[in-house]
């Protein structure tokens, strides 16, 4: 089970971007995220008459390592590390370190 997945409230703990918050886009296979409007890198391309692209500078979201991010806890506003438990009824869940609260329902 994964720390941090799509669709989660991560913060930029370190590099360019830090202290940006988004939510995750995609998470690749090699450690790597795609988080919502941070960090950010402009790309230029040809125009592509078969697709009917247009070219120009288009600005994009790069993959963050997945260690440069953190989960965003809203009960204290901060970032908090993930820990991991085992409910009663078997399931296995990610809480917040930092006051026990469960993420996921």
């Amino acid at each position: 089970m994964k720390r941090i997945r799509k669709s989660d409230e991560v913060i930029v703990v370190a590099g360019r971007s830090k202290g940006l918050r988004g939510n995750v886009l995609r998470v690749l296979n090699n450690d790597r995220l795609l988080v919502e409007n941070v960090n950010m890198v402009k790309r230029h391309t040809k125009p592509d008459p078969n697709r009917q692209q247009p070219g120009g500078i288009l600005e994009k979201e790069a993959p963050i390592h997945i260690s440069n991010v953190a989960l965003f806890n809203p009960a204290t506003g901060a970032a908090d590390k993930v820990g991991f438990k085992h409910l009663d009824d078997g399931r296995k869940v990610r809480v917040f370190r930092s006051n026990g609260e469960v993420v996921d329902i």
